[in-house]
């Protein structure tokens, strides 16, 4: 899980305005951090297979929202991956 300091900052930074915290932008680079968390943990778990389900739920999730923000903005899509270190 990611704590409350590690999650508000990432809000802060992805955000689209004051008080936005439910954006297409946000929601991603929030499925991310969980993602490199849990794939970290699975480095050193290799046998952790409710992890994995868990992790490959979370990487369909972010994938179904990526689609989404490509059909709707392809720039906004170019420059979140482009922040986010993500390949595609």
């Amino acid at each position: 899980m990611i704590d409350t300091d590690t999650k508000s900052r990432i809000i802060q930074d992805f955000q689209l305005h004051e008080s936005d915290t439910g954006s297409t932008e946000v929601q991603v680079a929030l499925l991310t951090e969980r993602i490199r968390q849990l794939t970290d943990h699975l480095r050193q778990h290799h046998t952790d297979a409710h992890s994995r389900t868990g992790l490959l739920k979370l990487v369909g999730q972010r994938r179904s929202l990526l689609n989404y923000l490509t059909r709707e903005d392809v720039t906004r899509y170019r420059t979140l991956i482009a922040r986010l270190g993500l390949r595609r």
